[in-house]
């Protein structure tokens, strides 16, 4: 029998979603540090800063909610997005285009979860005065942009990456840059 507590749902849910933000900040910044075109960096960097503020956002609402941060699943989130970097892809030494396709995967992903996370929230807003519905509702909006942005990029370079003859891969592709594909 355990003498533990259990924990509440609103506190582990936002954790959760804590945990995936520390991760997805961190992978957005990669994205946008590894990227060779400078318009597409530039909106890459534009998107980090914004997957940021919105992790932020959650701190602010977790803090309001009276909900521990639990930091230790912070850098779970930071770790897990580093070891996503080992995963096999086809090459050892240099990055491989496929690692574009999966990175862009995993943000749309957590974008989607996060847009699902402010849309949650704002289901009990209207009743819980520390919730403020009009921050959800921008919040869950710009989520659904920046979800819209990754979708439309991600077909580009699934055009690309995944093309049958391969005609379409940039010549860079075996040093693995990101270069046009994203």
């Amino acid at each position: 029998m355990s003498l533990q507590k259990p924990a509440q749902p609103l506190s582990t849910y936002l954790n959760d979603h804590l945990t995936g933000a520390f991760g997805g900040a961190a992978l957005a910044r990669r994205m946008a540090g590894a990227h060779g075109d400078p318009r597409r960096a530039a909106e890459l960097r534009s998107l980090a800063r914004e997957v940021e503020e919105d992790r932020d956002a959650l701190v602010r609402t977790m803090n309001r909610l009276g909900v521990p941060v639990r930091h230790y699943r912070t850098w779970l989130g930071v770790a897990a997005e580093r070891i996503g970097r080992l995963k096999p892809n086809g090459t050892l030494i240099h990055r491989a285009p496929l690692s574009d396709l999966i990175e862009l995967e995993a943000m749309r992903t957590g974008v989607e979860g996060k847009a699902a996370l402010w849309q949650a929230l704002r289901a009990i807003a209207d009743h819980d005065p520390r919730l403020d519905p009009a921050e959800l509702d921008r919040l869950a909006r710009r989520a659904l942009d920046q979800a819209r942005t990754l979708k439309d990029w991600h077909r580009t370079v699934s055009a690309e990456v995944l093309s049958a003859d391969g005609a379409l891969v940039s010549s860079g592709a075996g040093r693995g840059t990101v270069g046009s594909r994203l």
